[in-house]
């Protein structure tokens, strides 16, 4: 298993992730995107409807989890999701820009762009 290293808003992280959870990871952020941008284009007129936060977790040498509500943020770029790497001697909760985040999980894939 390999490493997957995360760019925080300050920092990073990296931990041992499998190629599988990377690719269900990036289907979650997928949907997520799909949520923000339905949320931002309604939102110049009326009212959205409420799309469902991105709550993705995995268990493997560590737990992640990742959350984000779309219906806070204004665009994909401005979104950021809350991310928490725990194990039994140590628990990290901080915040990472969806954008970046995104670009982490493709490089580790290998994807470019």
């Amino acid at each position: 298993m390999t490493q997957l290293r995360l760019n925080l808003v300050e920092g990073s992280v990296s931990f041992s992730f499998s190629p599988a959870a990377a690719q269900e990871l990036k289907g979650a952020i997928a949907t997520l995107l799909e949520h923000l941008k339905a949320v931002s284009a309604s939102s110049t007129g009326g009212r959205p409807s409420p799309k469902p936060s991105m709550e993705y977790q995995h268990t493997g040498e560590v737990f992640l989890e990742i959350f984000c509500n779309p219906n806070i943020w204004p665009s994909p770029f401005a979104a950021k999701v809350l991310v928490t790497v725990r194990d039994d001697r140590i628990r990290l909760t901080t915040e990472a820009e969806l954008t970046r985040l995104l670009e982490d999980v493709n490089e580790y894939l290998g994807i470019e762009g």
